[in-house]
């Protein structure tokens, strides 16, 4: 069993060292679930602007204690864990509603092929669609990743507002309040892996 227990960050400098021909195989994904453990910051903004949040099937939204926390099915995706790169895709989704206006985000994206990892999504406001947006940037210093040739774990990645999201919800709720950089929690990643053989 290939045991891989490093941060992402070290790994992703690392990986622009390696040759293409050293990379470990590509593996797909092929079910499992990202969740998000929602930082008090983004509760409470949520809280002060009287937005309420929804989870958006089959996506799930669970509030407790005082704290939140989202979940979403993974539905495809590759991951290349000797480059620390891939793309995962995901099943339902969030909304976001104040004063009449419903946001829905949905079809999430992990996408950490390039130099900023980010989560994307659809957003759709009051059943327009608005067009993928880059929702969350995905911060790896801290993370860490254990996989083997079945199952993949990813813990303490961090996601904070995007710029482009911030415009978005400052500009459709009519309010100044979301900034870029706002924490809006702790996600981890299970998924189940199937290689990649071409043949």
């Amino acid at each position: 069993m290939k045991q891989v227990r490093n941060t992402l960050g070290t790994l992703a400098i690392a990986a622009l060292l390696v040759q293409p021909s050293l990379a470990a195989p590509t593996e797909t994904t092929r079910a499992g679930s990202t969740s998000v453990q929602l930082a008090p910051e983004f509760l409470k903004a949520l809280n002060a602007l009287k937005v309420t949040p929804a989870s958006i099937a089959p996506g799930r939204l669970f509030i407790r204690w005082g704290g939140a926390k989202v979940m979403f099915p993974i539905t495809a995706g590759a991951v290349d864990l000797g480059a620390v790169t891939g793309e995962m895709d995901h099943a339902g989704g969030l909304s976001l509603s104040a004063n009449g206006t419903t946001v829905e985000l949905s079809s999430f994206l992990i996408d950490i092929n390039g130099n900023r990892p980010v989560l994307t999504g659809l957003a759709v406001v009051d059943d327009n669609l608005v067009g993928r947006l880059p929702l969350f940037d995905l911060h790896l210093s801290a993370s860490r990743i254990d996989a083997d040739d079945d199952f993949l774990k990813v813990d303490w990645v961090q996601a904070t507002l995007s710029q482009e999201a911030a415009d978005a919800l400052n500009k459709i709720f009519k309010v100044n309040a979301f900034a870029a950089g706002l924490p809006i929690g702790t996600a981890q990643i299970r998924a189940f892996l199937e290689p990649d053989r071409k043949h």
